[in-house]
């Protein structure tokens, strides 16, 4: 077994981001979206522009504000609309959501199955933001992106650290925080610094990475004001990990047995009954965006 000790790894989760900026760097549509909703007076004519140039992910965009997801009042047929409809940050979401997954290729299929992968990110993104609306949150939109990428950093360290990944995967049976003390000891770090750092290069809004990066201790990161963005994803990875397991088997899958003393679900008064609803309603919507952002990850159900 390899063993690697914190004072063998150097480098902070900024510049292993830094390193591998350019193999995992959004495609030009993705940058140009974010430095248009970046300014001031963000130019809907000129969004509309730059999403139009690529018919190809026009009309994915087109086909997700279409799903139950939105729940848009008649068909949007123009991206015009769809800005109209829901909104230029949503927009944004949309076009990460497509670009995002082909960035990361070339992962040993020994060590984490994509598919399984982006099932487990797709739910976590859903339902944040079905907690995020639950608890009447503010900005709204920002929660599917945060769940969709919580784990990004996992996928930079498998590609670029294999050996030691396969290490921290030894202790998989014992669960996901065992895993990450894991993280802590080899690297210094663990995945959720490593996405955050990640989103922050991609110039992803501060509220973003921020509650990316506050996941796993919500309530001692200092940062008070996010405590509650905190709170709505840890509560939704949660979830989504309870959910995981089942992804290989048949669709029809019991409700997750839930731990309803976890201090996020009891910081943001979540009730067995009002998770079992957005679970419900979270399974429905993610298989109408995988089989948009990621076709091939539907075999799974």
């Amino acid at each position: 077994m390899i063993v690697l000790t914190q004072a063998d790894f150097s480098m902070t989760p900024r510049q292993l981001a830094e390193k591998v900026k350019d193999l995992y760097s959004l495609p030009e549509v993705a940058l140009r979206v974010n430095e248009i909703l970046q300014e001031h007076q963000p130019c809907h004519d000129e969004l509309e522009a730059v999403i139009a140039h690529d018919p190809a992910l026009a009309a994915k965009i087109l086909k997700l504000v279409n799903t139950s997801y939105f729940d848009a009042p008649g068909k949007i047929d123009t991206i015009s609309r769809a800005i109209d409809i829901v909104g230029a940050e949503e927009l944004r979401n949309m076009v990460l959501a497509t670009v995002v997954a082909d960035r990361f290729s070339g992962i040993p299929d020994n060590m984490i199955d994509m598919n399984t992968f982006w099932y487990h990110s797709v739910n976590a993104g859903i339902i944040a933001r079905l907690i995020a609306i639950h608890c009447n949150h503010i900005d709204q939109e920002r929660f599917f992106i945060a769940g969709l990428l919580h784990s990004i950093g996992k996928l930079v360290l498998f590609s670029e650290y294999p050996d030691q990944c396969v290490d921290i995967l030894h202790y998989r049976q014992q669960g996901q925080s065992i895993m990450t003390e894991q993280e802590n000891k080899l690297f210094g770090f663990n995945h959720a610094d490593l996405s955050a750092e990640l989103l922050n290069l991609w110039k992803l809004p501060e509220s973003t990475w921020l509650m990316i990066r506050n996941q796993l201790n919500p309530f001692d990161k200092g940062h008070p004001e996010y405590i509650e963005d905190g709170c709505i994803l840890q509560s939704a990875v949660y979830i989504a990990d309870l959910i995981e397991p089942c992804a290989k088997t048949n669709k029809q899958i019991a409700l997750p047995e839930l731990d309803i003393q976890l201090p996020a679900f009891k910081y943001l008064s979540l009730t067995e009954e009002s998770l079992h609803l957005i679970i419900k309603e979270a399974d429905f919507q993610a298989f109408e965006v995988l089989s948009l952002i990621r076709p091939e990850t539907t075999v799974i159900f």
